[in-house]
């Protein structure tokens, strides 16, 4: 049977996953985005593993507001980055310096 030390040890070995791509790959813009609905993803693994543990519907509720606000955060980051890759013709954060003041 699974227990709910299960999901959380999932849950954290794919948060920690996401951090290691984060601070590992910081050039390609599209491997941070993912990292970053990575760790979203996990949070939200844990939020319906204790909402299913606990008997009580919150968390997973909870978690459709949060797929909501990750999906508008990926629509805006994958536009910016379109646009950022037709102006620069490059999607590396080291070339990315027009925005430093």
């Amino acid at each position: 049977m699974i227990t709910l030390s299960h999901y959380l040890a999932l849950g954290a070995i794919l948060f920690c996953f996401s951090v290691v791509g984060i601070f590992l790959n910081r050039k390609n813009v599209i491997i941070l985005l993912m990292s970053i609905e990575l760790m979203l993803l996990s949070v939200n693994m844990n939020f319906v593993a204790f909402s299913r543990f606990l008997g009580d519907g919150a968390g997973q509720i909870f978690v459709f507001f949060i797929l909501t606000v990750a999906a508008a955060e990926a629509a805006i980051g994958l536009a910016i980055l379109v646009v950022l890759f037709r102006n620069r013709q490059t999607i590396n954060v080291g070339d990315l310096d027009e925005l430093k003041g």
